[in-house]
Order: C-alpha cells, then structure tokens, then sequence
C-alpha cells in the first residue's frame, strides 16, 4: 500500500531533518474537521506513510506539532502547530506536503 500523502520538515535553523514531529492528516469541511491519520517524522524527517491509500476530493489539512519538538530542544518559538489546508483533485495518486521550519517562521510548497 502507497500512502496518498507523505510531508517531509526540515529546521532550517539547524540545517538538518527535523525528526520527531507528531503530524496528522485531517479531512476538513465547513461544519468539522475529522482526524484520519497519525504519524511521527523519522530520522530523515519524513512521514512516509500518513494516511490511507486513496482519498476522495475535497479538503484536507496536515498538522505538525512544533511547539513540543521545539519545546524539547530548549527553543522559544511562536508557533504552537503548523496547519497546513490543501486540496485533492480527482484523480491524483499521491500529495507531498513538505514544510520548511524555523521557530518564527514556516514556508510549504506542493511537493512531488
């Protein structure tokens, strides 16, 4: 089984993976937002398999939890989590959500 969407963080503080951040995939409509996956990043930063093999269209989120990997480092930071919303098209095997981190600021782009 292939995951529908991997997310890779990296600190750019440090310049290196940013391993053991807790991560979760929600699907999200105006009315909830209802938790489908959870995960850790490895050693590499990566979370190679957050979620199911397929998802229908619609909306989704990706949230990291930060605060906790930057509370265990001794580092004050602005940024309690990350939410990341992104949108699944008919059709489209895989979502690569990667997020750039630092402890005042994030960036994410569409991955491949």
């Amino acid at each position: 089984m292939t995951s529908h969407v991997t997310t890779h963080v990296l600190d750019a503080v440090s310049g290196r993976p940013a391993e053991g951040i807790d991560v979760a995939l929600w699907r999200v409509s105006e009315e909830s937002a209802e938790r489908l996956a959870a995960a850790r990043t490895d050693t590499d930063g990566r979370v190679r398999d957050l979620g199911p093999e397929e998802l229908a269209p619609g909306t989704y989120r990706v949230t990291f939890a930060t605060g906790a990997y930057f509370a265990a480092r001794g580092v004050e930071t602005f940024y309690p989590s990350v939410t990341i919303d992104f949108f699944v098209e008919a059709g489209r095997d895989h979502y690569h959500v990667p997020c750039l981190l630092s402890p005042f600021a994030y960036s994410t782009y569409r991955g491949s």
